[in-house]
């Protein structure tokens, strides 16, 4: 069976891009000063396609529900999805359940995050019993890194998608691997792609647009932990302190750092600690009560239910904005 190399699924996607006339990727802004290099695994691997049957459709699993509404967009009716976390769900700390592991186990191709996201889940993506291949949508995105190995909270930041532009290259990555492993779907996979490029190009500019309404001595962002610093760089704002001074939720803060946290915000009179909706906002309540801080609540390591406000990956980020201007203007 023929594989499909990664140097021709790229002239797969520009040919496909400019037949469709779809793909604006040109008017992306240029990357900031401060974004760091591509990771270091900067390449997808070489596939096979899959043999399906008449009628079977290419089976996907999605970790956390953001790479499964980017893939949806992608993949649309001729993928079967299943994504594992549920809506309000902490991607952290998310343990996989007997029904994720039948998924897991009969996928053709898993979605990960990567970067340590999914750190709970490792063990169970390293011991499937099928063969699946478990691609990290984030290969070739630049990655931030934050702090000092010896402070205990060095790390490369997972939380890329944060940055729409980010979420342009997962497209690339999962157009590309689906076309490889499903030649058949290839063209609709490159058309649903290129749209959704543009549908990013647009998002960036909005969110662009609606930071540069904060003057910039009020751009400063105190969150639950360090989980903006993607946001941050791309729109122009500073992160300024975390309640829990980690890239993951599973750590915690020390009463030293809460302490220094108060007094910042209290000397640089932060009006908002933004806290995502599935991390326990207690600490957060507590130092804004004795600061006179408000919580705003945002969405950032899950989208809403169907019902809520952050329904889609692009419905989120201006979600998010939103919450943050409003905020901030107080």
């Amino acid at each position: 069976m023929n594989r499909i190399s990664w140097r021709s699924l790229i002239m797969l996607w520009a040919m496909g891009a400019a037949l469709l006339a779809l793909a604006s990727c040109a008017g992306a802004m240029p990357k900031p000063a401060s974004r760091a290099a591509p990771v270091a695994d900067a390449t997808l691997p070489t596939l096979a396609p899959i043999t399906l049957a008449a009628g079977e459709k290419l089976r996907v699993v999605a970790t956390t529900n953001i790479i499964g509404d980017v893939v949806r967009q992608i993949g649309g009716d001729a993928i079967d999805l299943a994504q594992l976390l549920p809506a309000g769900t902490d991607p952290h700390s998310y343990q996989a359940r007997p029904d994720d592991l039948r998924q897991l186990n009969r996928a053709n191709v898993i979605f990960i995050n990567g970067l340590h996201l999914e750190e709970a889940m490792q063990p169970v993506l390293a011991n499937l019993d099928g063969n699946a291949p478990v691609i990290a949508v984030n290969i070739g995105v630049p990655i931030r890194e934050l702090g000092d190995a010896a402070t205990g909270h060095a790390g490369v930041d997972p939380h890329t998608w944060m940055d729409a532009r980010n979420v342009k290259r997962w497209v690339e990555n999962i157009a590309a691997v689906l076309s490889a492993l499903d030649p058949a779907h290839a063209e609709l996979f490159v058309a649903n792609a290129a749209a959704y490029q543009t549908q990013l190009d647009e998002l960036h500019q909005e969110l662009v647009a609606a930071a540069a309404a904060i003057p910039v001595q009020q751009r400063n962002l105190v969150t639950d932990h360090d989980n903006l610093g993607y946001l941050a760089d791309a729109y122009g704002f500073t992160v300024t302190g975390a309640v829990i001074p980690s890239l993951s939720t599973l750590a915690a803060p020390s009463a030293q750092e809460l302490a220094a946290l108060q007094q910042q915000v209290e000397q640089e009179n932060v009006k908002a600690i933004f806290v995502g909706t599935t991390v326990n906002p207690n600490v957060a309540n507590q130092i804004a009560s004795d600061t006179g801080a408000v919580v705003a609540p945002i969405y950032t390591g899950s989208l809403s239910d169907a019902s809520g406000p952050a329904a889609t990956y692009i419905d989120m980020m201006r979600y998010d904005m939103t919450q943050i201007v409003a905020a901030l203007q107080q």
